[in-house]
């Protein structure tokens, strides 16, 4: 485990009231996990069985990160990093290739989900006040929007085409053209002049996840137990909804990814499913904990980082979600890959 993991836990749990003493149970349950892989408190059995071309049998997880606050909508970086967001913060988080952590961007308003084009522009869902677990819930009045966030900012949207507010938005993907497809419930389109249009209605699909093919011509959209693909025209409209495939049995179908060969990687409960280009089940990755969002990053972007619910509390036991707030704990894992992460865009 990283030296600056250890200090971080420590420095975490102090902020907390916790006494940095009871910290190095954890921290030590820490260094056992990377030296010998036994389980952690709320840790499952993942053993790799391997894909062909995508990963090998026995390749083992290693910890990265962890805290008690979430670690949402994980982007690889160009120098080979990745960038999170964290609601509770309002901030978004970097770690560095050493796995180091950074503030990378402040006052991100409630950010969630977040993702990058390739001109380098950073773009969020902003949740400001749609967690009731938030102090300033009751009085905030402060819209969910859609913005960039980076190099400048600017708000693409806060309403649908109705004017009614957009609720507690989901994930998000930059469209290359300045504006960005998300998800709230259904599937939806802001262009860079801040049109919101629909792309599937909430009455027609249990959504999630949100991802583009390597030459953006195909949309993904999770659906629960399954993935839908639209096809993208030159206005960033979309046409010809088709269930792309399932998740082998598997619910909960989370963030997606793309790699280089145009394999879809899809986070669900069990563990993150790897489809082909044209729609076929390949295998499942085992994963310690739920996964929710995961980006290929690292040198030659074959390293796969992913966040999982859930993490090891200040008294050595996984952490309890205080009553009435949403899933606050959260730590990251990355594995080595044998494909290798699409270099046209961050993710």
């Amino acid at each position: 485990m990283p030296l600056q993991l250890s200090r971080a836990i420590c420095g975490k749990i102090t902020r907390m009231k916790f006494g940095c003493v009871v910290s190095l149970a954890i921290v030590l349950l820490f260094i056992a996990h990377a030296s010998a892989q036994q389980l952690l408190p709320g840790e499952r059995e993942a053993v790799v069985a391997g894909i062909p071309g995508v990963i090998d049998a026995g390749t083992k997880w290693q910890l990265i990160w962890a805290d008690f606050k979430t670690a949402d909508g994980i982007v690889g970086t160009p120098d080979g990093g990745v960038i999170f967001a964290q609601e509770q913060t309002d901030t978004i988080r970097k770690l560095d290739v050493t796995d180091k952590e950074f503030v990378y961007l402040t006052d991100t308003h409630g950010g969630g989900s977040v993702s990058m084009d390739a001109q380098g522009r950073v773009y969020a869902v902003q949740r400001t006040c749609t967690d009731s677990a938030r102090p300033f819930y009751q009085s905030c009045p402060e819209l969910p929007m859609i913005s960039i966030l980076a190099p400048d900012r600017k708000l693409l949207a806060n309403s649908f085409s109705d004017g009614k507010t957009l609720g507690r938005l989901n994930d998000l993907i930059a469209d290359g053209k300045g504006g960005a497809y998300f998800t709230v419930g259904g599937a939806y389109h802001v262009s860079a002049n801040g049109a919101v249009t629909t792309v599937a209605d909430p009455t027609s699909i249990r959504s999630n996840g949100i991802m583009l093919s390597p030459d953006g011509l195909t949309l993904y959209v999770t659906n629960n137990t399954s993935v839908v693909a639209f096809d993208v025209r030159p206005d960033s409209s979309t046409s010809n909804r088709r269930d792309f495939a399932t998740l082998n049995g598997d619910n909960g179908g989370d963030g997606m990814a793309i790699d280089g060969a145009g394999r879809l990687y899809v986070t669900a409960n069990k563990g993150i499913h790897v489809l082909s280009a044209d729609g076929k089940y390949l295998g499942m990755i085992p994963t310690p904990r739920r996964p929710i969002s995961l980006a290929f990053s690292g040198p030659s972007k074959k390293t796969l980082y992913v966040p999982m619910m859930g993490a090891v509390g200040p008294n050595g036991k996984e952490w309890t979600t205080p009553e009435g707030v949403r899933n606050t704990a959260m730590t990251i894992y990355k594995i080595a890959m044998v494909a290798e992460g699409f270099k046209g865009r961050p993710k």
